[in-house]
């Protein structure tokens, strides 16, 4: 049974005169955004990345063979896999279900451009609240469930886990497993 991975990432096209196989958008490239298309580029699993800001200058070091960046969402046709990491930046002090209201507004403007140009791509939403996102995401695309993907509480354990690195002064926790082992020993 083929993996995940397997699912949503084929092999690489073979020459840069075939069009691309595994073009990945990833909309909003704050500082998640950002993680998500470094480790992208850095993992080989995409011949063609499109985000919505310019990451074509550092190129040269990498295998992608190509980094498109825009403002107009034609940039992203033909994407297998989409990344929508957008959304309001959460206030201090607010709550993220108090973010809902103004990230469907955002994504009443995103989704609908997302799948004009890339109808067959799969959604993957890391925007929070993630779960109503993700949701709202499904809704607004009209996509078959299968094909939105939200994140769940990936981002958020990760953060946590570095939160707790930095408390019991566990530089390498995010990297090290053994030594993530050896913190529940505390």
């Amino acid at each position: 049974m083929a993996s995940v991975m397997e699912k949503l990432i084929s092999p690489l096209a073979s020459s840069p005169a075939e069009p691309p196989r595994n073009k990945v958008t990833v909309v909003g490239v704050g500082q998640v955004g950002m993680a998500c298309a470094v480790s992208i580029l850095l993992r080989d699993l995409c011949d063609e990345l499109a985000l919505m800001m310019d990451l074509q200058h550092g190129s040269l070091f990498l295998k992608t063979s190509k980094i498109c960046a825009d403002k107009d969402y034609q940039v992203t046709a033909n994407s297998r896999l989409v990344v929508v990491t957008a959304g309001v930046r959460q206030q201090e002090g607010e709550s993220r279900l108090n973010l809902v209201q103004r990230n469907v507004n955002v994504f009443k403007s995103i989704i609908p451009q997302i799948i004009k140009y890339s109808p067959n791509c799969t959604l993957i939403v890391v925007s929070n609240p993630v779960d109503v996102m993700t949701y709202v995401t499904w809704k607004l695309s009209g996509l078959p469930k299968h094909r939105v993907i939200g994140s769940g509480t990936n981002l958020d354990s990760a953060r946590f886990r570095f939160l707790m690195a930095e408390r019991w002064k566990y530089q390498n926790l995010h990297r090290n497993t053994k030594t993530y082992t050896e913190i529940h020993k505390l």
